[in-house]
């Protein structure tokens, strides 16, 4: 692999990481939404990622690896399959004078855990500070690289 596949692998993390921040950021952002225009409160939302095919990042250098290796999984980094929602139900709020209240009082309040969401945007923030460290460790190789070649 070059140090060019290298560095696409991690700019795919990064892109998968800054997705996962702009959903955890609409549920942090719609955690008191009752009312949604598909009706009734707004449902977690959840970044589903799947390891990118090694084809994607096809070159001869890379192809040589691939045929080297043939009963050997390779991969090239992560993609994003989906934006999922969460259908667990969200808890119930006593508050008879809201407009979405049932006839016995209660709101159906969204899903989202602030916990948890808070859980996930740590696990996203080190996610993406750990590929920047993979970029940037990565181009100190090839500086280095090109220093020897001098």
């Amino acid at each position: 692999m070059s140090f060019f596949g290298a560095m696409d692998i991690s700019a795919s993390g990064l892109s998968a990481q800054r997705l996962r921040m702009d959903v955890i950021s609409e549920n942090m952002a719609n955690i008191n939404t009752t009312r949604t225009s598909a009706g009734g409160p707004y449902k977690r939302k959840v970044a589903v990622f799947s390891e990118r095919p090694f084809s994607a990042l096809i070159n001869e250098e890379n192809r040589r690896l691939a045929e080297s290796a043939p009963n050997r999984k390779v991969y090239g980094g992560v993609k994003v399959l989906e934006i999922a929602e969460d259908d667990s139900p969200g808890p119930s709020a006593y508050d008879p004078g809201h407009p979405d209240a049932n006839a016995d009082g209660y709101v159906a309040m969204p899903n989202v855990n602030i916990v948890v969401e808070m859980v996930d945007m740590i696990s996203a923030s080190r996610a993406y500070e750990a590929n920047v460290t993979a970029i940037t460790n990565t181009k100190s190789m090839i500086a280095k690289t090109i220093e020897l070649a001098r």
